[in-house]
């Protein structure tokens, strides 16, 4: 018996968010169309494998994808899910016995499950792999129920979906609109035999999906064993009529420092450290000083804004440790208020986070009384 393999990869993965198809996004090192291709490619029932995905990219497809014993053809989707699986199905071979249709965005279809569906479809002439409803079922309409289904009849169906080839090409020249091919082959007036799926073989459609398979793949560590490092430095002039502003606390001092926004160079600096900790660039990237909008700016606001950055990274703050490189003036009077200030910008408690001052013992600009430097650095731990 000869069983060709038709992958349905030709959809834009819309609901998935992603700039690509999602299936083309990597999944531990693979993308997971090559995942999905891969089961099939090395199941011994199937003899060739068809791959349908978006036309732009089948004109220079994947390397992977045709790499490998088994032969693997690669071809052009269609703007509908039939379409692409009876363009994929044109380039069957013309000795195939059975054709059998999985979704790539099921990279975990395992071996046994491949061959109990195109076992039953040999057989019956047509099977779907599914799974049996275990909670209760309701029909609803306008948010109300209107009628509680028997559970023991409820089936969610899954890919693969195995076929005689003769039932499959019949079912295909419906043309109709259908949410698989066994609607298509219903339709036609053929039976489906079910047989069992399996509860790990899901589809990816969501970001919540791709991270569930991630965690199936042992590829996302435990909340807080990832900790990232990152630096922070800024150095500003004292001047004349400015306010001298160091994690937002306003300092009484002759000078003040200048810049774009308040010129607080431990904000920026501490700000610095934790976006680049984060892996997501740095202050200038995000607020630069040749924009109009953070002309004169709260830096206490710039870091609560970069804090929005970091959460959306997964990650919270370990800790921070900043220094202060001034000759005057003494800051110890302000440490306290100033690491309250970033605490609460840090979304974490005041006692994670660490400020002292240093002079630069009459050396350089900072030893000078003109200017003031500072160094952080920022541990955070994924979430």
């Amino acid at each position: 018996m000869h069983v060709s393999a038709l992958i349905a990869a030709g959809g834009r993965g819309l609901r998935f968010g992603a700039e690509q198809p999602k299936q083309f996004l990597s999944l531990g090192g693979r993308s997971i169309l090559e995942r999905s291709v891969d089961v099939f490619r090395h199941c011994a029932v199937i003899d060739d494998v068809v791959v349908a995905i978006p036309p732009e990219m089948a004109v220079n497809p994947p390397a992977s994808l045709l790499a490998g014993e088994k032969p693997v053809e690669v071809v052009a989707g269609g703007a509908r899910r039939q379409d692409s699986v009876a363009q994929a199905f044109a380039r069957v071979a013309d000795r195939a016995d059975v054709v059998v249709i999985h979704d790539a965005a099921r990279p975990f279809v395992s071996d046994e499950t491949i061959r109990r569906t195109v076992s039953a479809a040999a057989e019956c002439g047509a099977a779907i792999a599914a799974i049996a409803a275990r909670d209760t079922v309701k029909r609803a309409r306008a948010g109300r129920i209107v009628a509680t289904l028997p559970r023991d009849e409820i089936f969610l169906a899954q890919t693969p979906q195995a076929f005689r080839t003769a039932v499959l090409k019949e079912a295909l020249a419906l043309n109709s609109d259908a949410t698989d091919e066994a609607m298509l082959v219903e339709q036609a007036g053929h039976a489906v035999q079910i047989v069992e799926g399996d509860a790990g073989n899901f589809k990816i459609t969501t970001p919540e999906d791709f991270a569930m398979a991630e965690r199936l793949l042992g590829l996302t560590p435990p909340a807080g064993s990832v900790v990232r490092i990152g630096n922070g430095y800024d150095l500003h002039r004292l001047v004349a009529d400015r306010p001298l502003i160091l994690g937002g606390v306003t300092i009484p001092f002759e000078k003040g420092l200048l810049g774009h926004s308040d010129a607080d160079a431990i904000c920026h600096a501490v700000t610095d450290a934790v976006l680049g900790a984060a892996g997501a660039g740095d202050i200038g990237r995000h607020f630069p000083d040749n924009d109009r909008a953070w002309k004169g700016a709260n830096s206490i606001d710039l870091l609560r804004r970069a804090m929005v950055i970091v959460k959306d990274a997964r990650f919270a703050v370990s800790n921070v440790d900043v220094v202060v490189i001034a000759q005057k003036p003494k800051l110890v009077p302000y440490v306290d208020a100033i690491r309250a200030n970033l605490a609460a910008a840090l979304e974490c408690d005041a006692s994670q986070v660490s400020v002292k001052g240093k002079t630069n013992e009459g050396m350089d600009s900072m030893g000078a009384g003109e200017s003031i430097a500072v160094h952080a650095v920022a541990l955070l731990a994924r979430t």
